[in-house]
This record gives C-alpha cells, structure tokens and sequence, in this order.
C-alpha cells in the first residue's frame, strides 16, 4: 500500500470540529462523503505515517481518510 494525498472539502464548525464532505482523487473525479462513521488518533499500518484518522463512508462503503498534520491522504494497493 501507498499514501495517496488527495484534496479534500470540508466543513469546519464553530467548535472547531473538522468535517470532510468531498474527497477529489489524484485523476480529478470526485467523491461525496455520505457520512462519517469514526474519528481517532491512529497510524496508517499499511501505508506508514500517522495522524486523525476519519472512517468515512462514500458509495456505502467505509474508507480511511487521514489529515496528516495538513495533508489529507489515503491508502491505496501500489
């Protein structure tokens, strides 16, 4: 597995809280998050590096998505 950084849309609430709504792939297509499952401090066992990690559902599937420090990636077969 690799890290993919890709970009992505957010929300961010008056608490701050950050909310991904749109994840934009390295080819420019377009992902709407349905809805976001978890939120936690983890490391990418697969890809390396480490930081929030969001299980986020897109198309009624789970996927990791993680905001590394202010890079946002996700882990994809080589």
């Amino acid at each position: 597995m690799r890290k993919a950084y890709v970009d992505v849309l957010v929300s961010m609430r008056s608490d701050g809280t950050i909310l991904p709504r749109v994840v934009k792939w390295e080819d420019g297509t377009r992902y709407e998050v349905d809805g976001i499952l978890d939120v936690r401090r983890a490391a990418s066992i697969e890809a390396g590096g480490c930081g929030i990690r969001y299980t986020v559902q897109i198309r009624g599937r789970p996927r990791y998505l993680f905001l590394e420090e202010n890079r946002w990636f996700v882990e994809v077969k080589r």
